[in-house]
């Protein structure tokens, strides 16, 4: 006879509808024996997500955007016991693990609901697709892009990260923005002296990737405003919208000052859209969702726009300091390092996603939240943006 997690699976995790999860879980829930192999193939089906370009802080996110919160604490509990199992996990992954919501115990509320709960939770991870790989599955020797060496962050991250906390806890614009200017300016200085110091070296070092989470709502505007910090920390963007997230192509120092810029700058707009549409509602406005649209449009493409033009002048005056700095020395200067990263970078990013497509955006409507969204980048400016010499951006 056929096993009962056979039969559970059969009527589940194959067909369309609760009809099939129900018949699934009532035959698990009558059969406490099968609680073990139950687990196990749910390790198994998280085993395939590695295998298929998914790393945990992905697996959890689209189950919390196709699910629920309880599915994603149960694809928690699954990802948990399967790494474990590793002694050596790839670089990036044990911070997303430690940040990973808490599993909910087993059984509760009760074996059916349970159940019900799993089964939903493997019919989305059975049918996962094939994502491009951003570093190798746990288990595995690296291959293919470069990964970051296993260490702990450098002291200039670490001044970074309280630099931009700093900035998103005050409530006085002017410090917030002299808090990030400064935050910017380490990067720059430090994404230099790596590009120098690889280049005096004649380091093999190649730009890796790594995933960013855009999340509903106004996914559009945030894509677009990480695609313009990408842009000014020379790398490149690729927003893949029916997933959630956008895969970020660059070298490490640049991979970790995008990831760190962004998140700080959508928790600065996010804040002063807040505020701005408290305001806005006090005198009467009730039209939400078109304020908020508008507003964070703005906030991206006003940032944007700042960031492409300190390029310029922050490039100039780094090339001039290494043109002093190596009068009568044989070293390297800034422009051609630069710019022979910038080439490997998009050489990645095109093998990577060799197509690519343009997604329309949709227009801003609302007035007042465009020039709020505007006001709120002008005080988020970065006044020491780092050098870069563009390259080409798609959208997926």
């Amino acid at each position: 006879m056929e096993p009962v997690i056979d039969q559970a699976f059969a009527a589940a995790l194959y067909s369309e509808g609760d009809a099939g999860l129900d018949t699934g879980a009532s035959l698990l829930a009558a059969d406490p024996t099968a609680d073990t192999e139950l687990f196990r193939r749910g390790e198994e089906f998280v085993r395939r997500a590695w295998e298929r370009g998914w790393q945990p802080a992905d697996v959890v996110r689209v189950v919390r955007r196709e699910l629920d919160e309880t599915a994603a604490g149960l694809a928690a509990g699954l990802i948990a016991s399967e790494t474990g199992r590793y002694e050596r996990l790839p670089p990036r992954w044990r911070p997303q693990l430690d940040g990973l919501p808490a599993a909910p115990p087993r059984n509760r509320p009760d074996r059916f609901s349970y159940a019900s709960a799993l089964l939903g939770l493997y019919r989305l991870l059975l049918r996962l697709p094939a994502i491009e790989p951003v570093g190798p599955p746990p288990g595995t020797s690296p291959h293919g892009l470069h990964l970051p060496p296993a260490h702990d962050e450098p002291r200039m991250l670490t001044r970074i990260r309280a630099l931009l906390a700093k900035a998103e806890a005050t409530g006085f614009p002017e410090e917030a923005e002299a808090l990030t200017t400064k935050a910017q300016e380490l990067m720059a200085r430090h994404s230099i002296d790596e590009a120098l110091l690889a280049a005096r070296t004649h380091s093999k070092e190649a730009p890796g990737a790594c995933r960013i989470g855009v999340d509903a709502p106004y996914e559009t505007a945030k894509a677009i405003l990480l695609d313009a910090v990408a842009s000014a920390n020379r790398c490149r963007a690729v927003w893949n919208s029916d997933l959630g997230f956008s895969t970020v192509v660059g070298f490490e120092p640049d991979l970790e000052a995008v990831e760190l810029l962004y998140t700080s700058l959508l928790v600065q707009g996010t804040a002063a859209m807040t505020k701005a549409e408290a305001g806005q509602r006090a005198g009467g406005r009730k039209r939400t969702k078109t304020f908020r649209q508008s507003f964070l449009m703005a906030y991206a493409q006003r940032l944007g726009s700042r960031l492409a033009a300190d390029t310029a002048r922050v490039t100039a005056a780094a090339e001039a300091e290494t043109e002093s700095e190596a009068a009568g020395m044989a070293a390297p200067q800034l422009l051609p390092v630069l710019a022979a990263r910038d080439m490997a970078v998009t050489d990645t990013a095109e093998r990577m996603f060799p197509e690519t497509t343009t997604t329309r955006v949709r227009g801003a409507t609302d007035l007042d939240g465009w020039t709020h969204g505007t006001a709120a980048a002008d005080r988020a400016r970065m006044s020491g943006a780092r050098p870069e010499i563009h390259g080409r951006r798609g959208n997926r």
